[in-house]
């Protein structure tokens, strides 16, 4: 999978979660690679779930993009 492949489906990803959580902007769901702790930190902080809430949830939304 090339860079282009991964921001693609980074961007579905982001569109599912604004879904589900409407609040979240375009920073909140910045992803950096390595830093899936911030990332989940970040949403979790923004709309009070637990943490394993919005694991499970990023998880549901990259399983649109699995091959």
């Amino acid at each position: 999978m090339n860079s282009l492949e991964i921001k693609g489906d980074w961007n579905i990803v982001k569109g599912k979660l604004k879904e589900k959580w409407s609040h979240l902007t375009d920073n909140d769901l910045l992803f950096i690679d390595g830093k899936h702790d911030e990332l989940y930190g970040r949403i979790q902080k923004r709309t009070g779930e637990t943490l394993d809430a919005v694991q499970k949830a990023v998880k549901e939304a990259s399983s649109c993009c699995a091959s």
